[in-house]
């Protein structure tokens, strides 16, 4: 069957294969909102009608959403908008393992929350104008009863309108599902670079280590739909017992 290509909504072509094309047409109605996390989307059949493009179009964009962890497929049942709820996706963005057994339970344990305006970096890594409102919250990740990481976490005031201390204090929830089911905020993806450091006063403090102690500081950049950065995260990594674990392939 001929298929007419997808236009977008400009008068531009588009030379992008055409099951991309359905795909940017999927994460468009994500971003506005049409499925949120958790939602079944329609069948493949539905979305083919809907786009009038071959069902095995729709199915190679669908294909390539659940490669990346925008979408579920689930046997018998359909295919769904992944969540921050689902336990499977706790790990995606926290790469820690225990050197021996079993990592234990985690928890967070929040420091200090407050509003400021963003400096140079804050505002360029999250393209805010300088001076922009943010939100900065600092908090410390145990696993059973050891201080693992020591975050330092900068978000836009403007997307998280209530965040506070007492906003996390009330929440038992991970920072991410709370960012979803709360605001609205949903992680899709995170730039990470990776380096070796020696332990300041305040990541010294919250790690209980002496300072000057090596440390492995985790610099995120997550984004949302729309490749729009919504948190710089600095995370300060006690490697004592632990380590960094990426699995690739």
């Amino acid at each position: 069957m001929n298929r007419s290509p997808v236009r977008s909504a400009s008068s531009s072509p588009t030379f992008s294969p055409l099951y991309r094309q359905i795909k940017d047409l999927i994460l468009a109605s994500l971003e506005a909102r049409e499925w949120g996390p958790g939602d079944v989307i329609p069948s493949e059949s539905e979305l083919a009608q809907r786009f009038g493009v071959s069902q095995g179009t729709v199915r190679k964009a669908i294909d390539e959403m659940a490669a990346e962890n925008l979408l579920v497929r689930r046997q018998g049942k359909g295919t769904f908008v992944a969540t921050h709820s689902d336990p499977h996706s706790f790990f995606r963005f926290l790469r820690v393992a225990a050197n021996e057994g079993e990592l234990p339970k985690s928890r967070s344990v929040p420091l200090e929350c407050w509003r400021a305006r963003a400096g140079a970096d804050v505002a360029r890594t999250l393209g805010l104008e300088i001076g922009a409102p943010i939100v900065i919250l600092r908090r410390v990740l145990y696993f059973g009863d050891k201080p693992v990481v020591f975050d330092e976490i900068y978000l836009p005031a403007a997307l998280f309108p209530d965040f506070s201390m007492d906003v996390l204090t009330a929440n038992d929830d991970s920072l991410y599902r709370m960012f979803e089911s709360r605001y609205g905020v949903r992680m899709i993806r995170a730039d990470e670079r990776l380096r070796a450091v020696a332990a300041d006063r305040a990541s010294a403090t919250a790690l209980a280590v002496p300072e000057g102690t090596p440390l492995l500081l985790v610099e995120r950049v997550a984004f949302t739909y729309g490749d729009k950065p919504v948190e710089w995260r600095r995370g300060f990594y006690s490697t004592e017992n632990h380590h960094y674990h990426n699995e690739l392939g």
